[in-house]
């Protein structure tokens, strides 16, 4: 009786040596690879020969590359913003010829990350009035379907929709229907798509800028209705805004895919009227059809 039991203890002895070496081997972490090859560039809006710190806008586009990389991280005057691109624009707004630092840092495996950084000298002679940017980057907003009036077209050079104009409920089963923007303070933009995942927008521009209508057809007026996104496209549409007034006409600007309420390519929104800080008018361009789509946006509850 006492081998058999010497027998089981030894037998039982080897059986968790050998689940020990299992488990030890099961969890060996690999190699992590830290980011690697990190630069930064920046390309200045306007700039050329004649005007080397730009145009006067104060708009500057950054490009961050690097090897090993799953997401970055931008940093200027201590204010972080995530992206995942690794392209951002930034707005500098302080009146003149200052010089800013912005850093890319590339964040890898484990959390390791290896960063960068660059200065640019830019010239902003126009800074957004303080309450355009408190008005804008207050709640949430989103295209008010019910009320009627939220979209228009018409030519170029009107100021409403001439040609049509939604009345109330138009397109409320539309991939618009429960679109959210939020406007950040710190100049990033994010597009809540709902629980669809779906947006709504002109066969032409979807197909050229999401590589394909991905077995939709659009109507008889080349609109895709619910046209289905991922989570990759949503982080194109999402990324930073800025305000410039060119010829006085004050502008939201998107980078990447950004837009809001219906995508026809067009990543520029000039302000018609934002006399009710809760209700903008604004307007934007299909150049693809040559003319103008109008907007109301509001962040009202």
């Amino acid at each position: 009786m006492k081998k058999i039991n010497l027998l089981f203890k030894t037998i039982f002895f080897f059986a968790v040596l050998a689940f020990v070496g299992c488990e030890q081997e099961e969890y060996k972490l690999g190699e992590i690879k830290a980011p690697s090859n990190i630069s930064i560039t920046a390309e200045i809006v306007g700039a050329d020969a004649d005007n080397p710190n730009g145009d006067g806008t104060g708009v500057v586009h950054f490009t961050a590359t690097g090897s090993d990389v799953i997401t970055w991280k931008f940093v200027q005057n201590g204010v972080e913003r995530m992206v995942p691109s690794g392209k951002t624009t930034y707005a500098f707004s302080n009146l003149g010829l200052n010089t800013y630092t912005v850093s890319a840092v590339a964040i890898g495996a484990g959390g390791s990350s290896s960063d960068a950084a660059t200065n640019v000298e830019v010239l902003a002679t126009y800074s957004p009035p303080a309450d355009l940017i408190a008005q804008l980057t207050t709640g949430k907003w989103k295209v008010p379907i019910p009320d009627g009036g939220h979209m228009g077209v018409g030519p170029n050079d009107a100021t409403t929709g001439v040609w049509w104009t939604a009345g109330p409920g138009d397109k409320s089963t539309t991939g618009m229907k429960d679109d959210v923007y939020t406007f950040n303070a710190d100049g990033t933009f994010t597009f809540d798509v709902g629980a669809d995942f779906e947006i709504f927008g002109k066969g032409h521009a979807l197909e050229t800028d999401f590589g394909g209508l991905r077995d939709q057809e659009p109507d008889g007026n080349n609109d895709v209705e619910n046209f289905p996104v991922t989570q990759e496209d949503v982080d194109k549409i999402s990324g930073t805004w800025y305000i410039t007034a060119p010829g006085g006409v004050e502008t939201i600007n998107f980078s990447g895919l950004g837009f809001v309420g219906f995508y026809v390519s067009s990543h520029a929104y000039e302000i018609l009227d934002r006399t009710d800080p809760n209700e903008w008018k604004l307007k934007n361009y299909y150049a693809h059809e040559g003319n103008a789509w109008f907007w109301t946006i509001t962040n009202k509850e």
